[in-house]
């Protein structure tokens, strides 16, 4: 339960910088703002504990989450690897995607991986340095929707709602069926091989029928006067996704039921992939041209379009921008500094209030906002007195 003072913590914090915030502050419900900041403190045998304020939170207050998704189906598909507890089978293993059926996609290789293999390895990698849809859908229909929401179900997340892939050719029931997937070792044998699966279950938006805008632009590209349907697109709240990255990030910090079984390899290979910079990657390889550093990291960076040349701040994060929604879920770390909290954001920016129309205000509202946010508690961060400094030599994985 949030208290009155948790809420105004954040509220009086932004207040005293109107230039940034007055404006958004101002206009809440328009710009449906929703803030989570975790403070972290450490005991003498550097155990964390958290404390979190708030600002707006509300988990019926919907908002799309875009690529907010692929954290979690990153984690799931490293636990199911795990969990299949089949020889010469891990994260690198060759993955071969069939087609069977409409929407369906066969995939042998991938270009960005080293040797053109693709794997769940390299997947995970692409969605976590620069977003990318088409892996986040080679990950769902590796898991399928049956598997998603039981298993985020069991580890106390059931209103996580993950139905459909990153494919605008993809109806509703085509996203229910996904594809043939198998698993082949280095000398080419097929050592696991999943075979095409159609949810039969009806999975339900746990929100009810939900409706944003005044009207949307649809996949024909005519413009359609009332509000976009989002019953049948993914759900989930500000909340669970800061609980994922929590999980992740302190394992040890939540019960045994809510943690992915995962290897200890497989938390370092998510920690540095979070943190790490689209530039700093061999394989895959982005040119800073087309992916500057602060391409994934909105907070203390939305706005910037240089070099970040400090090695010392590190962001575990990931993000969500989609129909005028952007979001941040971050921990934010100074090794040198002895830093750490984590911070969590959406905000709508999207004056005409309509969908799909390529008309959002990213780059003039949304960016210096999460820019400015991350910037005001980082240094809030950095005058507060601890009473024992944080050891964060476990995130320190390049």
């Amino acid at each position: 339960m949030v208290s009155a003072s948790d809420e105004m913590l954040v509220e009086n914090l932004l207040s005293k910088y109107p230039k940034e915030f007055k404006n958004i502050l101002a206009n809440p419900k328009k710009y449906n703002v929703q803030i989570i900041y975790t403070q972290i403190n450490r005991d003498k045998n550097n155990v964390p504990s958290f404390k979190q304020y708030t600002y707006h939170l509300n988990p019926s207050n919907y908002f799309y989450p875009a690529s907010l998704v692929k954290l979690p189906c990153s984690a799931l598909a490293l636990e199911k690897i795990n969990k299949l507890h089949i020889n010469s089978l891990n994260r690198n293993t060759c993955m071969q995607t069939d087609s069977m059926y409409m929407c369906q996609r066969r995939i042998q290789r991938d270009s960005t991986a080293q040797n053109y293999i693709p794997s769940v390895g390299n997947y995970i990698k692409r969605m976590l340095l620069v977003s990318d849809n088409d892996a986040y859908s080679r990950i769902y229909e590796m898991l399928g929707q049956e598997y998603i929401h039981d298993e985020l179900s069991k580890k106390g997340y059931p209103n996580i709602y993950i139905i459909h892939r990153f494919d605008i050719n993809c109806n509703t029931q085509q996203n229910k069926c996904t594809n043939p997937v198998s698993f082949y070792d280095e000398q080419g044998k097929c050592i696991y091989k999943q075979p095409m699966a159609n949810c039969s279950r009806e999975f339900k938006n746990p929100l009810g029928c939900v409706k944003m805008g005044v009207g949307y632009v649809d996949f024909n590209g005519k413009m359609i006067h009332q509000p976009k349907d989002c019953s049948q697109m993914n759900y989930m709240c500000l909340q669970d996704i800061t609980d994922i990255l929590k999980s992740i990030l302190f394992p040890n910090s939540v019960n045994k039921e809510q943690r992915f079984d995962i290897t200890k390899d497989d938390y370092s290979f998510l920690y540095k992939y979070l943190s790490m910079y689209p530039r700093e990657s061999d394989y895959p390889k982005y040119n800073m041209k087309e992916y500057e550093d602060s391409y994934k990291k909105y907070f203390m960076y939305g706005s910037n379009h240089k070099k970040i040349e400090t090695d010392s701040v590190r962001i575990f994060n990931i993000v969500g921008q989609s129909y005028g929604n952007l979001s941040d879920c971050a921990y934010i770390v100074n090794y040198d500094r002895k830093i750490e909290f984590m911070l969590s954001a959406v905000i709508y920016v999207n004056e005409d209030n309509v969908l799909n129309d390529g008309k959002y205000e990213y780059k003039t509202i949304g960016f210096p906002f999460l820019n400015d946010l991350g910037n005001v508690f980082y240094n809030y961060e950095f005058k507060r007195k601890k009473e024992f400094l944080p050891d964060l030599s476990t995130f320190k994985v390049r």
